[in-house]
């Protein structure tokens, strides 16, 4: 045994976490791709097979309202809300985060055209900046917006944003953690610059929710969307969310007003009149099967009593450990990692820059260590402390130095 195995065994029995493990379903790969897709809580299946076999198939109909699966995204987003920062009654699940993304930022341009009224109001908001860096359905979907709302569009680094805002911008969507680097950007800071400026920050925190502290009501976020496939572990293509601070919900104006959103849902009325609250962020007929999905998956952090500043703390130490490992094994030169090394600035992931990087991940998949790949360059390896443990971290970067030299 090396002496980096030894280690990983000590840290591994020295983990309040590592009881939790068991709450899901593994095998022996050495899964570091959760930040793609996280793995299945072992309850899910029973509670879903309850979901179709007795609330859709015994009950039918009335599962809406004796099952609670009317106010199923609402009762989930409160489940969610303490995760990111969030109190109650701010956090609504339905729909995908790209339309949350734009419901959100077409929103925010227009609470933003709507701040300027009297005889002293100042010049016209037109301007929406988006993360030069983000994930490209983000970036899309502000394009869209911003034809859509009259506005520019321009692409900022998110360290040049405060220099870039100006009295014309109107909001900003900024991702939390980029998805390639895994860098943490610094949500508190970038906020209050946004807010100085009279914009309106929108938050993308698919990288971040269930990884580390995201404090949303305490850093005055405006809005923020997220997808619950990652970190949350709520399975493939499992509904996303939105949060809307409650000061700012009676002004919310969603560009998709639906029948779910509207005050008297089976009123059946011509005109549309807003929900209260969070609501408005509701559009069409909720996702019943997924959303359930997701909130058994959710009991994880309940049943377990899992904490979001425990988990911060083993991501950090796993991270740390992992490239640690990676100094140790792989030949130097073979490997750059372009993940912050100070903790104030890394989310849960390593990404690594490898020239042969699809091929690399190919064979490393086949050897029994699942990352992800993202062109041109990069591996990424995600962490999700729930299940990971430190002796996989430590095999992860042995394989991956013996894939590199042969």
């Amino acid at each position: 045994m090396s002496e980096l195995q030894r280690i990983a065994e000590e840290l591994d029995a020295a983990d309040p976490l590592a009881g939790v493990r068991g709450s899901f379903v593994l095998d022996d790969v050495t899964y570091l791709d959760g930040n793609s897709l996280g793995a299945l809580p072992a309850h899910v299946p029973a509670r879903v097979e309850d979901v179709v076999r007795r609330q859709w198939g015994e009950l039918r109909i009335r599962s809406w309202e004796e099952s609670g699966w009317w106010t199923a995204p609402e009762r989930i987003g409160d489940r969610i809300a303490p995760l990111v920062g969030a109190a109650a009654g701010q956090v609504v699940v339905g729909d995908s985060t790209s339309v949350n993304v734009f419901k959100a930022l077409v929103a925010a341009v227009r609470m933003a055209e709507d701040g300027r009224t009297g005889a002293a109001a100042g010049p016209v908001r037109d301007e929406i900046l988006v993360d030069a860096t983000t994930f490209p359905t983000d970036g899309y979907i502000a394009e869209s917006a911003a034809r859509m709302t009259g506005c520019a569009l321009r692409p900022v680094a998110p360290a040049e944003v405060p220099s870039a805002l100006g009295d014309r911008t109107a909001a900003v969507l900024l991702n939390h953690v980029d998805y390639r680097t895994g860098r943490l950007h610094d949500l508190p800071a970038l906020t209050a610059a946004v807010h100085a400026a009279g914009a309106y920050a929108v938050w993308d925190l698919c990288h971040s929710a269930g990884a580390l502290p995201v404090g949303l009501d305490e850093h005055g976020v405006d809005l923020a969307v997220g997808c619950t496939y990652k970190y949350l572990n709520g399975g493939p293509g499992s509904p996303a969310y939105l949060y809307v601070r409650r000061d700012l919900q009676p002004r919310f104006d969603s560009p998709l007003p639906g029948w779910n959103s509207h005050a008297e849902p089976f009123g059946m009325r011509s005109d549309y009149a807003p929900a209260s609250g969070a609501l408005r962020g509701r559009v069409g007929t909720p996702d019943i099967l997924s959303l359930l999905a997701l909130e058994a998956a959710l009991d994880v952090w309940d049943e377990d009593g899992v904490s979001v500043a425990a988990v911060r703390a083993k991501s950090l130490a796993l991270t740390d450990f992992f490239l640690r490992c990676v100094g140790a094994y792989v030949p130097d030169g073979r490997v750059e990692s372009v993940t912050p090394a100070a903790h104030a600035e890394r989310g849960s992931q390593v990404a690594l820059r490898c020239d042969d990087a699809g091929e690399v991940m190919k064979r490393l998949i086949e050897r029994g260590v699942v990352g992800d790949y993202r062109a041109p360059d990069v591996l990424r390896f995600g962490f999700t402390p729930l299940y990971v443990g430190f002796a996989d971290v430590e095999r992860a970067a042995r394989v991956l130095a013996r894939t590199l030299v042969g």
